[in-house]
């Protein structure tokens, strides 16, 4: 049975001139350094975001860009809690996160990467590369694209899971005549193209395509294409991690036992990546694994571990329209496709699943945030980044194990906001901001965050 999605827990679904704080050893503490009282009144606020004992997080790495340079960076509370033998180890510029469903931004890069190499195009039909008609069983005559997958409007959805065995290929799930294809929930109702539906699963397929096109496993397709040429750590399959790498990943926690009750005054209890210094098993694919058959496998829709200075290069690039070190990483025009909006929240129409106003509006692999507010009419509550609106950005978001994560950027202005919360003391659902669908942390966070660079 496939696993129930986690991806996107709120379905009820660089370089220049850095100034960084450094935390003490052990329990979270105060913080060391500084570069302006500013700055340390910003550290403290986000300290006593850490400390909350009514929403208390384990740890957190925050990093402001301004005009494309890191400006300040926050490295507060523990990436492994004391336990056993086991003592507590703080959260440091090389501490590597799963970054759960911010995943898919990085593989929307590795797409493009193909798309800019002639082996892929945005348009054209999967069926092509996966070997199979992929067709949506009740409007057959819709192409299935690269495009309609990075854009969630494939009308794939998770209802039917996201995560397969290695002997269940992608056709048996899909294909109406498929082994594991039941009553069909892998499929919405709609055409593909006219509704949105935030969805895990659209990447397994896009990471079966990427295989497919290329010729090699995804994760190893992702480091060669992407996090190679980025100077990236980490990368989806921990089995293969430096020493270094290993002893830097954090684990993730919530206060939330197995029977999904949250207890903010209980113990820390850990989710994943609890590796306690023994290297992870790999992947369990068999030596008769057929490129492109199920890239579910390798977790593209959100098993990406890396840190967040690292997803600040990736920030950094598309802010120069490709340009990484002097090179061309990606073209401007694939770099103008990721950043143009393919959908857009009709309430009227209701042409898409908001999930509760958090999603108002996408492009290609990435979030379109349009500062919609609750209070300006907006579907639910909304995408706001400030308390005070006003700011308008690009990105994704990550929500899984515990995790919080967030990639949020301004491409013309070279401004933005990057963090990963590694564990969550409270249930978010019960936690709201007034003005957005955010958590009442990130909320606070963010506004923090954005007010720095502004």
């Amino acid at each position: 049975m496939p696993p129930p999605p986690l991806q996107w827990t709120r379905r009820s679904a660089l370089l220049g001139g850095m100034a960084w704080v450094v935390p003490t050893m052990g329990k979270a503490g105060p913080p060391v350094t500084a570069t302006a009282d500013g700055d340390r009144s910003l550290t403290a606020a986000l300290q006593a975001l850490v400390d909350d004992p009514q929403r208390p997080l384990t740890g957190l790495s925050v990093l402001c860009m301004q005009a494309g340079k890191t400006v300040f960076e926050a490295l507060l509370g523990r990436r492994v809690l004391a336990h056993g033998a086991h003592p507590d180890l703080p959260v440091t510029r090389d501490t590597l996160f799963r970054m759960a469903s911010v995943s898919k931004l990085v593989v929307a890069l590795g797409i493009m990467r193909l798309v800019d190499a002639g082996k892929l195009g945005l348009d054209a039909d999967v069926s092509t590369m996966l070997g199979f008609t992929l067709r949506h069983p009740g409007h057959p005559r819709a192409a299935i694209t690269p495009r309609l997958l990075l854009s969630h409007r494939a009308s794939i959805s998770d209802d039917g899971g996201y995560r397969f065995d290695a002997d269940v290929p992608l056709h048996s799930v899909l294909l109406p005549s498929g082994k594991h294809y039941g009553t069909g929930r892998s499929w919405l109702p709609h055409a593909p193209g006219t509704y949105f539906q935030y969805c895990n699963f659209n990447y397994g397929v896009l990471a079966s395509v990427m295989e497919r096109a290329s010729g090699m496993r995804f994760d190893r397709l992702m480091q060669q294409e992407v996090l190679g040429p980025l100077g990236m750590q980490g990368g989806f399959d921990p089995s293969q991690f430096s020493d270094a790498e290993l002893s830097n990943l954090a684990t993730l926690y919530r206060k939330r036992s197995v029977d999904e009750t949250w207890n903010t005054a209980g113990p820390w209890i850990a989710q994943t990546d609890a590796i306690d210094g023994v290297r992870p098993a790999a992947p369990a694919v068999p030596k008769s694994y057929v490129l492109g058959s199920n890239g579910t496998l390798f977790g593209p829709q959100g098993s990406l571990r890396t840190r967040v200075q690292d997803l600040a290069m990736v920030v950094q690039m598309l802010v120069r329209q490709g340009e990484f070190n002097g090179r061309n990483f990606l073209s401007r025009t694939s770099v103008q496709s990721l950043l143009t909006e393919q959908w857009r929240l009709d309430a009227q129409q209701r042409n898409g699943d908001s999930v509760n106003g958090m999603l108002q509006a996408w492009g290609l692999g990435l979030q379109h945030f349009i500062d919609r507010s609750a209070q300006a009419g907006a579907d639910g509550f909304g995408d706001r980044l400030l308390q005070r609106g006003g700011v308008q950005a690009w990105g994704h978001l990550g929500d899984a194990y515990g995790l919080t994560s967030a990639v949020v950027f301004d491409p013309e202005r070279g401004n933005g906001v990057i963090f990963a919360i590694g564990g969550t003391g409270a249930n978010p659902e019960k936690h709201r901001a007034a003005y957005s669908s955010f958590s009442s942390w990130e909320a606070r966070l963010l506004d923090l965050a954005w007010n720095r660079v502004l």
